[in-house]
């Protein structure tokens, strides 16, 4: 019997969901068939099967999202009847699902392994890479390790304090960014916790369950006689639909405490339609999730006045027509973004939660927020300095152009370094745009407006103006800052001839 993987699709993607399953149990595959769907950062891509045989089990539902290396399938690769051997790790998980206080004992490691990985029809998506993995996005951190079930928080009971914690190679305990700062919130030695998550890591849900370990245990001490016995610990499913205490720190600071759960109205029920959130409409969720939690957002708003840009694009029109390039107004704003970014580098940096640094980028890869069908999607130019205006707006068309048809490859999804969001293209005059993390600032260009202004000689003339709208991360970028980079950006844009002067 052969375990199929789900296999690293890129660098950096930690985990996928399966978004439909295109074979049946039961169904004799050929080698390379494909076997499902895998979203992975907003990226849809088809798993062929690495054997020839029968599908005997599929591990995972569509809609579950599993980790890169977890079991998704089984395949007879004799294509014979039911296998004698011993029960598969997901049974072993189903026969021990009704014990919770001793199921994890009970189980082999492999399938407390895929219990972890895949545990019923709601995944919790608790995927992280390996404490090594310096390649991982703090998205990806957050979307693995926060999401908490709908029956609660899915807390476990801690091993004892004395018990040595997996550690990195840097010595510091493994955790993910959200528990460490929860627990340096609430004053916790994150050494004396015990982490659920994969490799031991420490996850919010760990925290919180120390939380409330001490405040039950320090309640139960105050109430009880001297002479009475301690107190036996509650099972897990006892531990798991405890809710947090309202007054702690974590609940005032909007960290995902616990689920929230909408109510329909009396009378209304038939009034609504439940769709459940899947593939890219939750890859945007957990994204806006992230960029609010590990962001301190702020905006600062000016405006550009294009009409040289305006009659410069005019004139080379024919050339770019020649060339075969179609020339948008987008090419000239990344150059001079690129331009702006290497005077004022505090923009074209990013910040290691887990390791508290700073990342000072030399490189500059521009996100470009395109609006599909399916939803908002984010890929990436590469070395933006490097490249003409030309070459520019051939690679605009072609990532706009593959991401409305759905066919980018999870690569062209990542490593940006700054972001751009045209909402002007749909008409938008103003904005605030949500930073797409980890990057520490993202501008939002707007509709090219004709308006009166009051030129150098005091003359009301017609101009070409758009509002430009920053958003940063106040962290790591001051107003003072932020406010230059944008005059540095309407400098460059109001004379377009300068702008193709500049070096990078």
């Amino acid at each position: 019997m052969k375990e199929v993987l789900l296999p690293e699709l890129a660098e950096s993607v930690v985990e996928g969901e399966i978004l439909k399953w295109l074979v049946q149990e039961g169904d004799t595959i050929a080698l390379e068939q494909p076997l499902c769907e895998v979203m992975t950062d907003k990226v849809t891509v088809e798993l062929p099967s690495p054997v020839a045989g029968v599908l005997r089990q599929r591990l995972a539902n569509e809609g579950d999202v599993v980790a890169v290396h977890a079991a998704i399938a089984l395949i007879d690769e004799t294509g014979g009847g039911a296998s004698s051997s011993a029960p598969s790790a997901m049974q072993a998980i189903q026969d021990t699902a009704e014990s919770p206080a001793t199921a994890d004992a009970q189980l082999p490691p492999q399938a407390q392994e895929e219990r972890e990985q895949i545990g019923g029809s709601i995944v919790e998506a608790s995927h992280l890479p390996k404490a090594d993995d310096d390649s991982s996005s703090l998205f990806k951190a957050f979307a693995s390790d926060e999401q908490v079930k709908v029956q609660g928080l899915g807390g476990r009971t801690p091993a004892p304090q004395g018990a040595a914690q997996p550690v990195r190679n840097d010595g510091r305990v493994l955790a993910v960014p959200a528990a460490r700062q929860l627990a340096r919130e609430l004053g916790l030695d994150l050494n004396r916790i015990q982490g659920s998550g994969p490799n031991g890591r420490i996850r919010v849900s760990d925290v919180l369950a120390q939380t409330q370990g001490q405040t039950a245990s320090s309640t139960a001490a105050s109430s009880m006689p001297a002479s009475a016995p301690a107190p036996q610990p509650a099972s897990t499913a006892q531990a798991a639909a405890q809710p947090a205490p309202a007054s702690s720190k974590a609940a005032q600071g909007g960290l995902p405490v616990a689920p929230v759960q909408y109510r329909t109205p009396k009378g209304y029920e038939h009034l609504e339609d439940r769709v459940p959130l899947r593939g890219m409409r939750r890859a945007i969720s957990n994204q806006m999730v992230a960029s609010h939690l590990y962001t301190v957002r702020t905006l600062t708003v000016d405006e550009v006045n294009l009409t040289r840009l305006v009659e410069f694009r005019n004139r080379v029109k024919d050339e770019a027509k020649a060339a075969d390039v179609k020339l948008s107004y987008l090419p000239f704003i990344f150059k001079a973004v690129a331009v702006a970014l290497r005077k004022y580098p505090s923009l074209n940096t990013s910040f290691d939660e887990a390791t508290q640094e700073i990342v000072q980028k030399r490189y500059y890869n521009m996100g470009m927020a395109v609006a599909t069908d399916a939803g908002l999607t984010v890929p990436v130019l590469k070395d933006v300095g490097r490249k003409s205006v030309f070459e520019l707006a051939r690679e605009v068309v072609d990532l706009a152009g593959r991401a409305q048809a759905g066919k980018l490859q999870p690569d062209e999804l990542a490593g940006s370094t700054f972001s751009i969001t045209n909402i002007g293209s749909i008409g938008a005059l103003f904005s605030f745009p949500i930073i797409n993390v980890p990057d520490a600032a993202i501008l939002g260009v707007h509709s090219i407006v004709k308006r009166p202004i009051v030129d150098e000689d005091d003359n009301i003339v017609v101009a070409h103006m758009m509002y430009l709208s920053l958003s940063f991360d106040h962290r790591l970028v001051d107003g003072a800052e932020a406010a230059r980079f944008c005059k540095e950006v309407i400098r460059l844009l109001e004379n377009p001839d300068r702008l193709m002067l500049e070096a990078m």
